[in-house]
């Protein structure tokens, strides 16, 4: 087996330490190697990429194991071609694991050419995913805190969500104040109805009508001052990916033309993908990266399973939902291929198929710096 790179280091990271093991081949083809470990303080970095720069080491290999690897990996980055590495198909030789051997086998496989890196986008693009991330988790945490607040109206008996279609609407959100201020009577408190929901009031005067005790009041002010905190975080994180996304705002206005594919949506894609579309030489690799193309799973002729690949679960998540949306839309492919589709795969499949659709687009996109243009709907027959 031919040796791709002559000198080369593998790292075997944790949280405390990084065991560093260096391959370097002589003039006379021997391979010598060094095992050396460090801490994972930033001083402790800096000198353990010193030491690899002392041995003349330029590719480095490691592998993602959770988050302690990104201090290495921006560290390093600027000194060396970094190379970040799946765990799972690096595995060591059953019965012979041990730090030291992981970093030798890590390092050996990078000399010899056999690691795939994992897609690492630049640090402008890691920022916006890292914000479009952190304001998916408060999302989340906010529907979590507002379904809180419907359990503890259900443990009172008010009966809101049977009426209105948004227990936190403003109209909700004024009742469950009043309701906290101590406010009893259901005829007074359905007389905060605004709007279409006025239409409901006798409804609502039933609905209202409860056994709130102070236990009550207490939980719903404290859910609901958790909420707006949630609420000013998430408009703090917006702010900030408006900002983050200037760099690549043209990339995003052509993928916001696409059906179904809103500015939210597009943040996170752009966040996770990036506009340079170099590391996925076809719409094929990033659908694999992504998780949304079939698995291959056959054996003596006979396939076995046809289900989609582990992929990013953010991207996919987030595809998913943009097909939902441009299922919905009216004489555009994505809705055509849908009602198409649905009839032989169900509706959770189809909306997969769609998804994949989508991205593909989204590479074309991306990699022909094109703009979206709607096919002409078919001529009909006769």
């Amino acid at each position: 087996m031919d040796r791709i790179h002559d000198r080369c280091a593998g790292l075997d990271v944790h949280k405390k330490t990084v065991v560093a093991c260096t391959r370097c081949t002589g003039p006379d083809g021997a391979v010598t190697s060094e095992v050396r470990t460090f801490g994972t303080m930033t001083a402790d970095l800096l000198a353990l990429s010193d030491w690899l720069d002392v041995h003349g080491v330029r590719h480095v290999a490691m592998e993602s194991t959770g988050v302690y690897w990104k201090p290495i990996f921006n560290i390093l980055e600027g000194h060396f071609t970094v190379m970040l590495v799946n765990a799972q198909r690096i595995k060591q030789v059953p019965g012979r694991k041990t730090d030291v051997k992981d970093a030798e086998w890590i390092a050996q496989l990078l000399q010899y050419g056999l690691l795939s890196p994992s897609f690492i986008p630049k640090p402008e693009i890691r920022a916006v995913r890292d914000l479009t991330r952190q304001r998916i988790e408060l999302v989340r945490e906010h529907a979590t805190v507002a379904n809180r607040i419907q359990k503890v109206l259900e443990d009172a008996n008010i009966k809101l969500g049977c009426v209105a279609s948004d227990v936190l609407g403003v109209s909700g959100r004024a009742m469950i104040q009043a309701i906290i201020a101590g406010q009893e009577d259901p005829n007074t408190l359905a007389e905060l109805a605004k709007r279409s929901l006025r239409g409901k009031i006798p409804e609502l005067k039933q609905a209202l009508l409860g056994r709130v005790t102070d236990h009550h009041r207490f939980v719903l002010q404290v859910l609901l001052d958790h909420l707006d905190a949630l609420d000013g975080l998430i408009a703090r994180l917006d702010d900030r990916i408006v900002e983050a996304m200037k760099p690549v705002a043209e990339p995003a206005s052509r993928l916001r033309a696409i059906p179904g594919v809103g500015q939210r949506a597009t943040e996170v894609i752009l966040g996770e993908i990036g506009p340079d579309m170099a590391a996925f030489p076809t719409a094929g690799h990033l659908s694999s990266w992504a998780g949304l193309c079939p698995g291959n799973n056959e054996s003596a002729g006979k396939r076995r399973s046809g289900r989609t690949t582990k992929g990013s679960q953010w991207l996919r998540t987030v595809l998913v939902q943009s097909a939902w949306a441009a299922s919905h839309t009216k004489e555009t492919p994505f809705s055509a291929c849908y009602q198409r589709w649905i009839k032989r795969m169900g509706k959770k499949k189809a909306l997969v198929a769609v998804a994949h659709k989508i991205l593909v687009v989204i590479w074309h996109l991306l990699k022909h710096e094109t703009s979206y243009r709607e096919r002409p709907a078919p001529a009909p027959a006769g």
